[in-house]
């Protein structure tokens, strides 16, 4: 692939992958919302499934970035 295409994807995978990551975070809510529970005694759950949900996206976004960056870094 050339650098423009490469560049153009990565970007796009940007995108791509925090569209995702919004569509599961709020269908997890969603799911906690639901649930009968007193939502006092699901903050920890959701915090953490907050906390781990983009916690992969910020894993995956930075890779995306260090690819770019070594194909900016190419010659």
């Amino acid at each position: 692939m050339k650098k423009e295409q490469l560049e153009t994807t990565i970007f796009w995978l940007k995108r791509f992958f925090a569209v995702t990551t919004i569509v599961v975070w709020l269908i997890v809510l969603i799911g906690f919302l639901k649930n009968p529970a007193p939502f006092s005694q699901l903050v920890p759950y959701c915090m953490g499934s907050t906390m781990l949900i983009f916690g992969v996206l910020t894993s995956i976004y930075k890779g995306l970035e260090y690819w770019e960056e070594q194909i900016q870094n190419k010659k």
